[in-house]
């Protein structure tokens, strides 16, 4: 038994250090020289923003890439990991942003088929009794004889993680594991992994952008930025201030808008006894019923696939109705081009990339999108005019500091944050008197998503109706006046931000 098998066998968890690790692929240096060291039964935090590194880091860890450099240790030894079967072997897992079980079996099936070892001809009543002395001692319950597709996603979150602890990987990686999870999930199962790392039983690195859970759980962390360290301390002594300060360097960032009080109450948008089909014929949403008035943020909390892109795709006209009604200022509303002039109704849909650019064309014809038909662009109600179209481009690019090469470029060449802005600059550069946004900050950088937050404040605060649909609780918290929870396509429950909190929101969004 060699020196790492017998510190897992003793039931002891190791410590991890990655010295001078660097990945480069072609012309991009994704790691650069980058060590991190996370001592024995911590639970250490990996934070940074999206390409700084952290998923490189972490897959080199695993064995996914080759280091071209450096090296890693378990208990000062070092390890050679060439793939994810060496890690296995050393006691290093992972649990992934996506569930990695097979939805068909049930819960013992997966645990068992995870193990190299498992025999082509399998005794269940030998296994089920070995499994219920293994879950005697585990943190999570679950129902092993139910078929994975049948599990809530807590619980397929945890099954991963029992999976791990099943096949005796005492070094756990967590890729942003709350993301799926309410929010009593979330820190019921961060607590639980948080007792077991404190008696030295197991090793957590956790990657996360919410800063919440970091000062609550974890007791140290390390700091990337464009494919460097740039720092790293104890999570409980260092201010947000300070981590948020390692994240983003010297990038300048917008001042939060100030939330002005609005004393006239006047509703602007209704939507009410939405009911959408789903691609089976079933409900995707079902006796949908909301209210929002002027100068008021709504915003529509609840886990991931529980109806809000559907809500969302019906208020944009993706996704027809098949009951009730949407109306603004008391009048029916048909989500089509017109009917979007008309009722001053802008939006900003999840991954607009995908969803409101074409992404081939210039950064200025899409910013063109609402106005290539109107005056100064359009002449004589056909003939679209270049000039004034680039010229607008280039006004509104300079205002929402979209860093582009060109007006000309095609708008998927700019990063995520700046095509956020550029459709932004084409959705709130008029009068708006009805704002949908979904998921807007998602997969942000800090400075993007500072800027982002305050343009939706900032159109609240002049009097337009938002529906913000996000499934970032801390979002809602900080942005909404009001919070709608989806739970199984419909909305069931309502209540201003200042008379409920995050245990009330997090029951409904579980369905209780």
């Amino acid at each position: 038994m060699n020196a790492v098998a017998s510190i897992l066998a003793a039931g002891r968890a190791p410590s991890l250090q990655a010295i001078g690790i660097t990945k480069i692929f072609g012309p991009l240096v994704a790691l650069d020289d980058v060590s991190i060291t996370i001592p024995a039964g911590s639970f250490h935090a990996l934070l940074g923003e999206n390409g700084a590194g952290k998923s490189t880091l972490v897959k080199s860890i695993m064995g996914f890439y080759a280091a071209d450099k450096g090296q890693v240790l378990l208990d000062g030894k070092e390890v050679s990991i060439k793939s994810p079967r060496d890690a296995r072997a050393n006691g290093i897992g992972m649990v992934y942003q996506q569930f990695t079980l097979v939805p068909c079996l049930t819960a013992a099936e997966n645990l068992v088929i995870s193990r190299a070892d498992a025999p082509s001809v399998i005794d269940w009543r030998k296994e089920k009794a070995a499994l219920a002395g293994f879950m005697e001692e585990m943190p999570f319950k679950v129902p092993l004889d139910a078929q994975v597709s049948s599990l809530s996603a807590g619980e397929k979150q945890k099954l991963e993680i029992l999976k791990l602890l099943y096949l005796d990987q005492r070094f756990m990686i967590l890729d942003e594991p709350t993301s799926v999870l309410t929010p009593g999930e979330a820190d019921e199962m961060l607590g639980l992994l948080g007792d077991m790392a404190a008696r030295k039983q197991i090793t957590v690195l956790m990657i996360s952008h919410k800063f919440r859970e970091v000062k609550s759980f974890c007791d140290g962390f390390t700091v990337l930025r464009r494919g460097r360290y740039t720092g790293s301390g104890d999570a409980q002594s260092a201010s947000i201030a300070e981590m948020s300060q390692m994240m983003i360097g010297d990038t300048p960032v917008r001042e939060r808008a100030t939330r002005r009080v609005h004393n006239e109450t006047r509703e602007v948008l209704e939507l009410a006894g939405l009911f959408a089909e789903d691609a089976d014929g079933g409900n995707a949403i079902e006796r949908v019923s909301l209210k929002v008035q002027a100068g008021e943020i709504v915003g529509i909390a609840g886990v991931s696939g529980n109806g809000q892109a559907a809500l969302v795709e019906t208020l944009a006209g993706q996704r027809p109705l098949s009951d009730g009604a949407i109306r603004i200022h008391g009048q029916n509303f048909l989500p089509r081009r017109a009917a979007f002039d008309k009722f001053k109704v802008f939006g900003l849909p999840e991954e607009p990339l995908k969803n409101a650019t074409a992404p081939k064309m210039s950064v200025a014809e899409n910013i063109a999108f609402r106005g290539f038909d109107k005056p100064p662009v359009a002449r004589f109600g056909w003939w679209m005019s270049p000039g004034p179209m680039r010229r607008k481009a280039e006004e509104l690019i300079a205002r929402y500091r979209i860093k582009t090469t060109s007006p000309d470029a095609p708008i998927e060449t700019l990063s995520g944050g700046n095509v956020q802005r550029a459709v932004l600059a084409r959705e709130l550069s008029g009068d708006v008197d009805v704002l949908i946004v979904a998921n807007p900050c998602f997969g942000l950088d800090f400075a993007s998503v500072s800027e982002i937050r305050s343009q939706i404040m900032e159109q609240r605060n002049r009097g337009a109706a938002v529906l913000l649909v996000s499934e970032d609780l801390d979002e809602i918290l900080e942005l909404a006046d009001r919070v709608a929870v989806m739970s199984g396509g419909t909305i069931n429950y309502v209540a201003r931000i200042e008379d409920t909190d995050r245990n009330t929101i997090g029951q409904h969004m579980a369905g209780h």
